[in-house]
């Protein structure tokens, strides 16, 4: 027997005996996650607030199956990491740019004029200046994933309501890099709080110069090396390393882990390789980021809640009138009218993830003491549990406002570009279709596992990215929800019937345009789900015909009569599967 000593209380004698209870408080957890999360799901509360009441029920202020909550926390802070990295992805500097009206102007004034509140309140309640600078620009951000959710569920992301809730939003992200920084860097005891500030934006600004350099020079030919290996494995290894990494190094230069995370996502956010890699993330990024809130869960102590019920309802009611108060004017002086305003007030009037995140950190880093890091974490909880009322009210006031499709200005129409076609496979056949269809202007992304060609289309100014199209998370970080045409042209015929089995299943009603080789082989695709299938076979055999006709000198109608005939004929066995 090997001695472990003690383990929150538990005497443990041997290895095996630790795995044990490590392999019990993951059943446990995956239980209430799997109890909990779609519970909340179906109530249309959204899966955060249910991680985090199944963390509440498993710790010790429910039912006390789980006591160490200190090293499923350190566990789960890979979840932020993660979190943060798929963030960085997402704000690139293009999708900024169509936006800065919105995300530059009215995001900014909504963080900085609600963040100096929320400070000048916190400071004015008790809380030391260190503490209120932090309390307040966290307590100033909203929920990315839940409103998000949210507006999605309601088809409301492409009107100027969610135009204008994203735009907020996406600020709001890139506020929290700062923080992230300043964290740190408020718990040190021997600087100034002015000198902290100020080397803490000077940090940011030498990390983010980095971040150029190290994405033009560095990143892109690691990752094409590692592309040109062909093993799915080390990819994925790669991916995690770059994400894990990058966190590292920065916690060593003392800043936050989740800073580096997002860098790392920054780096590849405009790189051919990026879906791959969010692909191959994402499945642990869910599971993790989970665990993060069931942790902040099972780290809440309800008895604040049942000592003082007045004041915890009175905070959250002071949340949600100072946010809205501050946001409505703002969003109504920038081109919305009046109930539209107050319907994007009430949806961005909570607190969120990242709140939890930041006061979690700063709690670590005693900048924040038990006394003030419960309540703040109570706060942030409730506002999440009211989000989806709020959002109803939003509902409301938008259908009651008499609204016409020139209400919405250039700002408000400025959208993400959404490709309508995604080609799946970029060799002769799919290399073809895209010149057609850049010939005609039509948009489309491609892609393909072959590297070198990859990067040989880029350069052509093809939108073409490295990535398994086979996989299910490469395929939702292409966006194929959005498209309405997918063509399959991979040569692998294994490869084209696993990604026509997923798409049907993920898209029932997409329209699938698949290659196939021959009459039996089309056949099959049919069955499988494809809207179309084409045989190269008979297209090319055809062709070749035509031609042989025109040479014997058989005018131009019979020529198309007959080919026409045999095409139609050829066509009716596939889609009746003779």
């Amino acid at each position: 027997m090997i001695w472990k000593g003690n383990y929150y209380g538990v005497t443990i004698k041997d290895e095996g005996e630790m795995v044990s209870i490590y392999l019990k408080d993951i059943i446990i957890l995956l239980m209430a996650a799997v109890i909990i999360v779609p519970i909340f799901q179906s109530l249309k509360l959204g899966a955060v607030p249910g991680f985090l009441v199944a963390g509440i029920i498993v710790g010790s202020s429910g039912l006390g199956l789980i006591n160490n909550v200190t090293q499923i926390s350190a566990l789960s802070e890979i979840g932020v990491v993660l979190l943060l990295f798929f963030i960085g992805i997402e704000l690139k500097p293009s999708r900024l740019w169509l936006m800065r009206r919105l995300v530059f102007g009215l995001g900014s004034l909504q963080f900085l004029i609600t963040g100096a509140l929320f400070t000048g309140l916190a400071y004015l309640v008790g809380a030391e200046l260190r503490a209120a600078i932090l309390i307040g620009p966290t307590l100033a951000l909203s929920s990315t994933a839940f409103v998000l959710q949210l507006l999605t569920e309601g088809k409301s992301l492409h009107s100027s309501y969610g135009r204008t809730s994203f735009a907020i939003l996406l600020l709001q992200d890139l506020a929290v890099v700062p923080l992230l920084a300043l964290i740190p860097l408020l718990a040190m005891p021997e600087l100034s709080l002015g000198k902290n500030i100020g080397l803490a934006l000077a940090k940011t600004l030498v990390i983010l110069t980095l971040v150029i350099l190290g994405g033009r020079y560095l990143l892109h030919p690691i990752l094409h090396r590692v592309a040109l290996s062909g093993s799915p494995e080390v990819f994925t290894a790669s991916a995690v390393l770059l994400v894990l990494g990058m966190a590292l190094v920065t916690e060593h230069i003392g800043l936050s882990m989740a800073l580096g995370s997002f860098i790392a996502g920054l780096l590849i956010s405009d790189s051919s390789y990026r879906h791959q890699i969010m692909g191959e993330i994402q499945p642990f990024r869910g599971l993790l980021l989970g665990l993060f809130f069931m942790s902040m869960g099972m780290s809440l102590n309800l008895d604040y809640f049942f000592a003082h019920p007045t004041i915890s309802f009175a905070l959250l009611g002071s949340l949600i009138l100072c946010k809205v108060v501050m946001l409505w004017p703002l969003v109504y002086l920038f081109g919305l009218k009046a109930k539209t305003a107050l319907a994007v007030a009430l949806v961005l009037a909570q607190s969120g993830e990242f709140a939890m995140v930041l006061f979690a950190l700063a709690y670590e880093v005693e900048l924040l003491n038990e006394a003030l890091f419960q309540p703040l974490l109570l706060l942030v909880l409730l506002s999440m549990l009211v989000t989806p009322l709020l959002s109803k009210f939003s509902q409301v006031l938008l259908k009651s406002e008499n609204k016409s499709k020139s209400q919405c200005n250039i700002e408000c129409r400025e959208t993400i570009t959404q490709t309508p076609i995604i080609i799946a496979g970029f060799g002769r056949v799919g290399n073809r279709i895209g010149d057609i269809l850049s010939i005609i202007g039509q948009p489309f992304v491609a892609f393909d596992l072959d590297v070198v060609r990859v990067e040989k289309e880029r350069a052509n100014g093809h939108p073409v990215f490295y990535g398994d199209v086979r996989q299910l998370e490469v395929l939702k970080a292409a966006s194929v929800s959005e498209a309405k045409i997918l063509i399959i042209t991979l040569n692998d015929v294994q490869a084209t019937e696993e990604l026509l089995i997923t798409l049907r299943k993920m898209r029932p009603e997409m329209a699938i345009f698949v290659r196939g080789h021959d009459l039996k082989q089309c056949q099959h695709l049919k069955t499988l789900g494809a809207t179309v299938a084409i045989s190269e076979n008979v297209e090319a055999s055809l062709e070749l015909t035509r031609i042989t006709l025109s040479e014997m000198g058989v005018n131009e109608k019979d020529q198309r009569f007959v080919l026409d005939s045999f095409r139609n004929s050829y066509y009716a066995k596939i889609n009746k599967g003779e």
